[in-house]
This record gives structure tokens, sequence and C-alpha cells, in this order.
């Protein structure tokens, strides 16, 4: 019963609030500033008697108490409100309460420091004065009150104190560990990423939930731009002579992600989701630099399908949208809510290519991807995939995200160790890599010549699975390590055939899919089903994420896939076989899903711009020589000729009627051509069978029509016919 009473005769303290207007904490806190800066005017307007009654009333008040340490009132003052205005503060805290002693403290330190030097504090820095010059001497005693003033500074102005780079010793000096919202701690580059935890808000960063975690790899600072170079993995001595492009013209991170208030966000969500019967615990956030992931913990018995049900309500109650909700994330317990953030973070290539990761790979075809939602640098290794498929709506950045990847890789490999085939319908995306020796012919535009580049290489792959086979190896990484890196000049054994990579990027399928579908199929299949082991590896991109350009057959064998934002669940399918890609923010914003990864993993590309690829090829072009061992892709086969690298030739294969070998092959059979023979053989109709006999005309197989006899057969078992002098 005592107790009771004593509980209702204490009396209240009364505490001093912010009047209700009805706005945000950060609004009252910008308010606050003002009137510090008013305040700080008034002062400093008093002694050239422009502040009235009030400030001339003022001024002599204060110049009998602080002497002329009065002046520095508007001083502190101004700290006060530059504190409040470009500051954070907690919820919940009384607003500019550290910044205010801060303020104060800087005021009386000054005052004190004036009385101890001049004798000019006025009474009160007299008496703040006193205990130092009575502990400590005149020197000593200025110091020390110099250095609270400091403290007093930095606390009003919320502002950490950084020594030029000059005046810090080199023993001293680390290298910054640095999280997506630019946050710099003075951390082990060497250690592990970790969760940072908090047991209670004291001790949590402005604006974080009490015991929240939040989820922020730290990424290491790439060196100056001027000090990185980018070690090449090439496979013999002619890689040396590659100059790779200096990171001095790529862009790098920009910006800074904004995420609003994180605690009213969380509080949202699990308030949403109890209105609907699901409990949930909130527990780590993550920041990335397109959207911030709150992760939640859902109570026993809860249906994960109920919580993805709910993502058009959590988009109104957040006032954001899209939304996407992954249940659960990959290798945790826990429900991943991915909210946009207000304001997108730039990821820039120069960032991934510097990074220690990339520089000190030694696989040749590693690639930077971006940068995830915990704000980690993703990386690739095209050898692995072994082929590549990214797909997405117009303006979604799927023509940025193959700028980056080709990038990546020319900054990693010479045109000795990788070679190109380009193919570009659009004509406008791909054509800036013209200047530079990777290629292996101009960009293609023409869909028929993309057709024959594509059957070009798959006689070169023919042809380099006979070298294999000849030298015992089993793929080409085999064949570069045992064979081509230990032959040496004074060898008695021949020099062995230099295998670069070849990397074939199709820029658009769906237009070359519209003129010879079958033909495009077939060769992208047969390509992908064994190109692996030769090192010939695809990149294809679309627009269009049907099923009659993305067809069953391409998607069986091209298991690495970027999904970039479309415009429906049904295209997301498409393309990953799940929901997801519908979802997404675009400008890069991407899923990207592999063989050996159970869900699409959320990735914001780097972003690369059209004259950062013209600067690249044209500084290729300029510190490189010219390839000398370029293919032409023509429909004639006598213009292409066997080099070092290079020797398959194309041959018939410009003629876009497959039943053409079997035609040929029959009336070099039968010493005889008619149309109604190829009808009878191959069982096709009258006008396919005319049009054979039109072809094998043209290729000089077969006479000219002479009546009604059949041709003649000019060619026998596939020898040319022989010359009229020879006969």
């Amino acid at each position: 019963m005592s107790n009771k009473k004593n509980k209702k005769d204490k009396i209240p303290r009364p505490r001093l609030s912010f009047p209700k207007l009805g706005v945000g904490h950060e609004t009252k806190r910008s308010i606050l500033g003002i009137l510090a800066f008013v305040l700080a005017a008034l002062f400093a307007a008093a002694p050239l008697g422009f502040g009235g009654v009030a400030g001339t009333t003022l001024h002599s008040w204060f110049v009998s108490l602080f002497g002329i340490g009065y002046y520095l009132l508007p001083i502190a003052l101004a700290f006060l409100g530059f504190g409040l205005i470009r500051g954070s503060s907690v919820e919940g805290e009384p607003i500019g309460h550290g910044k205010t002693i801060g303020a104060a403290v800087l005021f009386f330190a000054g005052t004190a420091i004036l009385s101890v030097t001049l004798d000019r504090g006025g009474i009160v820095g007299s008496w703040v004065a006193l205990p130092f010059s009575q502990l400590f001497d005149y020197i000593f005693g200025t110091i020390i009150l110099s250095a609270i003033a400091v403290i007093g500074a930095l606390i009003a102005l919320d502002t950490p104190l950084v020594l030029p780079r000059m005046l810090v010793p080199a023993f001293l000096q680390k290298k910054h560990i640095v999280g997506v919202n630019d946050t710099t701690s003075m951390i082990d580059p060497d250690k592990e990423p970790t969760v940072q935890s908090w047991d209670d808000t004291d001790d949590a960063p402005e604006g974080i939930v009490a015991t929240e975690k939040i989820t922020q790899p730290p990424i290491k600072r790439a060196p100056p731009i001027e000090d990185v170079e980018v070690s090449l993995p090439g496979f013999h001595i002619e890689d040396t002579e590659y100059n790779p492009p200096p990171l001095s013209l790529l862009e790098r991170d920009k910006g800074k992600p904004e995420t609003g208030d994180i605690k009213a966000n969380a509080n949202i969500i699990k308030r949403t989701l109890q209105n609907f019967g699901i409990l949930v615990e909130m527990d780590e956030v993550s920041i990335g630099p397109t959207v911030t992931r709150f992760a939640l913990k859902p109570a026993e018995g809860v249906r994960l399908q109920k919580i993805v049900s709910l993502q058009n309500n959590l988009e109104l109650a957040l006032a954001a949208a899209p939304v996407r909700i992954e249940a659960p994330i990959p290798g945790k317990s826990l429900v991943g809510i991915e909210v946009p953030n207000q304001k997108k973070a730039m990821v820039g290539l120069a960032s991934l290519v510097g990074d220690d990761k990339f520089v000190n790979e030694k696989r040749p075809l590693y690639f930077a991807l971006g940068r995830d939602i915990g704000g980690s640098v993703q990386y690739a290794n095209l050898a692995k995939m072994p082929h590549l498929l990214i797909a997405g709506a117009t303006g979604s950045g799927k023509s940025v995200s193959i700028h980056a990847i080709i990038a990546s890789l020319l900054y990693r490999n010479g045109p000795a160790a990788m070679r190109f085939i380009m193919i570009d319908p659009k004509r406008v995306e791909l054509t800036l890599y013209n200047p530079i020796p990777h290629l292996l012919t101009p960009v293609i535009t023409d869909p028929k010549k993309a057709i024959l580049s594509l059957k070009w290489a798959a006689k070169e792959m023919e042809r380099r699975y006979n070298i294999l086979e000849s030298h015992a190896v089993r793929d080409i990484a085999s064949y570069h390590e045992n064979i081509v890196a230990k032959w040496t000049a004074d060898s008695t054994d021949p020099s062995p055939d230099q295998m670069p990579y070849i990397i074939i990027v199709v820029d658009e399928i769906a237009d070359i899919m519209q003129t010879y579908p079958r033909e495009l199929e077939a060769a992208i299949v047969r390509l992908a089903q064994m190109s692996r082991a030769v090192g010939i590896h695809l990149i294809l991109s679309t627009q269009r994420p049907s099923v009659n350009v993305i067809t069953g057959l391409i998607k069986a064998n091209v298991p690495a896939r970027i999904a970039l934002q479309v415009a429906s669940q049904i295209d997301s399918r498409t393309i990953l076989d799940g929901p997801g890609a519908e979802n997404l923010l675009g400008a890069g914003d991407m899923l990207f899903q592999s063989a050996d990864m159970p869900k699409p993993h959320r990735i914001q590309t780097a972003f690369i711009s059209e004259q950062e690829v013209k600067e690249i090829a044209a500084y290729i072009k300029k510190h490189n020589e010219p390839a000398l061992d370029d293919i032409a892709i023509t429909s004639a086969s006598n213009d292409i000729g066997p080099n070092a690298i290079f020797g398959a030739v194309v041959g018939d294969d410009d003629v876009d009627d497959d039943m053409y070998d079997n035609a040929k092959r029959t009336v070099e059979e039968a010493g005889r051509a008619s149309t109604s023979l190829l009808q009878r053989k191959l069982r096709v109709g009258y006008s396919r069978a005319a049009r054979l006999m039109d072809i094998l005309e043209s290729k000089g197989v077969i006479g000219p029509q002479d009546g009604a006899k059949p041709r003649e057969v000019l060619t026998i078992s596939g020898q040319p016919p022989a010359a009229e002098s020879d006969v």
C-alpha cells in the first residue's frame, strides 16, 4: 500500500516538449536550427546597433557576464544551427539535446580561454577558468581548455575530426572499409564481414531500431585509380603485349542510397502483417544501392504463401512499389521484404574492376556483375556458366549490362587470349567496338551473315575438338596449361595452335529468329551443347522474352540467365521458370541465376555510359597492334582461308535450306538431276524441289536446263568439275 501511495504522491517532473504541430522529427530539428541562426544573427548585430532595444539590452547584460566572450555567442549558436540542420537524431530523444550541450561547452570553454589569456572573459569566464588556473599552469591550462572547446564544436556539428592524409604517419594509416551508405570505420580489411547488432538504443546508430541487426558487408575501397593495374591471366607470351585501358576511363560509385525511416518502415511491415493475423519478429536489415531488405521471422505454423499474397497490401502500407517478397531467403530461415530506396546509388564499373578480388583473380573469363542487396561486389565466371541469356523489357538496362560484361572481359584479356564475334541487328549498340583488335570480324548486322558466323563457329568447334583429341587433353584449359604453356622455342615439336577463347555476343536474337527461326535455334543449340570444352561461349540477349524467341531447347542448353525488368509474370517465368522479374525496378536491377543457384540472386548492375565505351575502344585501338587473323563471313567459300588460329571454312553454309546437302548427295549418286528425282528421294514438294535445283545450279553442282532432259551433274562425289583444258 505504501508503494502505491508513494506513486500517487509523486509529482511528475516538468519536461519541455516541442509543440504538437503534426510535423516530422526531422522537420522539428530543422526549425530549431533556423531559430539558432536567428539568435546568432541577433547577437552579432547588437554590438553594431542593429539589434534594436532587445539587442542593446542583451548586449549590455552579456558583456558584463562574459566580457569579450560575448562575441563567442553568435559563433556557438551558428555551430548549433549547422549541427541541427545537417545532423540527425534518434526518434524519442530530446531534439538537439547533445548538440546544444556541445555548443554550450564550446562557448564556456572559449570564455575561460579569454579569461586565462587576456583576463577579459567576464565574471562567468573567470569562474570557469578558476579550477584550470589553480590546478595547471598558464600554458597547459590553455591547452586543456582549447581541447574542450574543440570537443564542444565537434559535438555541436555532429562530425568527426578528419586529419589530412599527409599529416598522419604511414604506420597509423589503415585501409578504410566502406558500406553502401558510405559509413566509414577503421576495420581490419582482412577480417570477414559480420552482422552488426546493438542491444539498446544508446549504442545503436541513429535511425535504427533497438535490438535490430544491420547487414552491411564491408567493402574494400579500391586504391587510387592511378595505382591500380589489372593483371592479365593470359596463357602465352603474347598476352604480355596487351595494354588494357586504365581505370580512369570509368566512373566510380556515385551517390548514397536514401532509405527513409528504417524504424518506421519496419514497424509498418510488422503491423500490416499483424492486421492479417500473421505474427512476425523483425530481424536484420540489409541496405543495398537499389533496395532495402527487411528480414523477418514468422511465427511457427504460418504459411509462407500467406505472406507472399500480401504483397499489394505491403505496397499500400509502405507507399512504395514494387515490393518484392523473397520467401524464404536462401540459406536462412527468414522471409525478405525488399522495399525500393527513395534514392538509388549509382554503381560504377571502376569500383568493381578495381577491387582486389577482381584484380587478383586468375580465371580469364571472370567478369563483374554488380552489387547485391547487402552492397557486396558480385562476380561470375563465364567459363563455368558456360553460356548466358540476358532478357528484359525495353529500357530495363539490357544493353548496359552487356557493355559492363564486355568491358570487364576487355580489362582482363588481350586479343591473343580472347576474341569476339558480335552480332548486332539493331546496328547501334555493339558497333561501338568495331575499332578493337579483339573482333574476329567487324560487328555483324545482317541476319544471314549472323547465321553464317554461328555455322563457322560450329566448324571451328569441330576443328578444336580434333586438336584436343590429338593432344589427349579434355578441355581448352588443360590444353593451355599442358601444351601451350610448356612449349618453348627450343622444342623440336611444331608450335601448338594458340586457341583463344571465343565469345559470341548476340544483342537481339528476336530479330534473327523472325528471319531464320530454325537455323538460329539449331546453330545455338549445336554450340551450346558442345562448345564449352573448346572455349567458345555464347551471350544471348533479347527484349522479347516469349516462348517463340526463348525456346525450350535454348533454355535447356543455356542455364545461366539474367532477368531484368519485364512487363508480366509470364515473361518472368519464360526467363527464370519462376516469378520475380516483374517486380524489379529497371535501370539495371536484375535477377541472376546460374545452374548452381537454388534461387535467383538480386543484383544492381554497374552503369557504363556510351562515352566510356567509346573511350575504352579508342584506347585499346591506339595502344595495341591490330589483329592479323580475322575471318571473313561471306557467301563465297574461296574468300576464306585458314590461318594459325582459325582454320575452319564456311563452304556451303550460306545455303539457308537444310536439305541442300541431301539434295547434292542425291544427284551426285544418281549421276543426273531433275525436280521429280528430288521430290521422290527427299519426299518434298515441287516448290522446294525446284528451289533446290536452282541452288544446285548456282553452286555449280549441276548444269543448266536443257528442255525436258535431266540436267547434267558437274561434280562427282563432291569433287569440283574439271576444267575445259583437261577434257
